[in-house]
């Protein structure tokens, strides 16, 4: 199985945890859903071609968290995830994402009024497009 993970190596925040973060929101997501099998740590290291040392550290944390399940002689699965949870993952997923785009909007001088403007345009597309659905 192949996992839609995408890494910026020009991001500050380190590769376990954009791993991590990309697994969680797969998993509140829907996307991955409860027993679904995981690629091994060799396998996803080499699909994402990074070391093995970044992918166990990753799928550590995750385990911690709850999301996953390691299952000795079988491999690892997404663990059964409780909606709160789910649901804490899906705010600060978008919350994050929104705080990356205030980012840039700021790195190019916009002031916060303009960035409001921008994003209410945004917000006025999909509108629409609930609209015409």
């Amino acid at each position: 199985m192949e996992l839609p993970i995408r890494l910026s190596q020009d991001s500050r925040e380190p590769i376990y945890h954009q791993i991590e973060h990309q697994l969680k929101a797969l998993i509140a997501g829907g996307h991955l859903p409860a027993g679904t099998s995981l690629p091994s740590i060799r396998a996803l290291s080499k699909d994402l071609e990074i070391s093995v040392i970044t992918i166990r550290r990753a799928y550590q944390n995750l385990e911690i968290q709850g999301f996953i399940k390691t299952i000795q002689g079988k491999g690892t699965f997404v663990a059964e995830v409780n909606e709160s949870l789910k649901q804490e993952v899906k705010v600060s997923s978008v919350k994050k994402t929104i705080e990356n785009a205030v980012q840039t909007a700021l790195n190019y001088h916009y002031s916060i009024e303009q960035i409001k403007d921008i994003f209410d345009q945004v917000l006025d597309t999909y509108r629409d497009q609930e609209k015409e659905d």
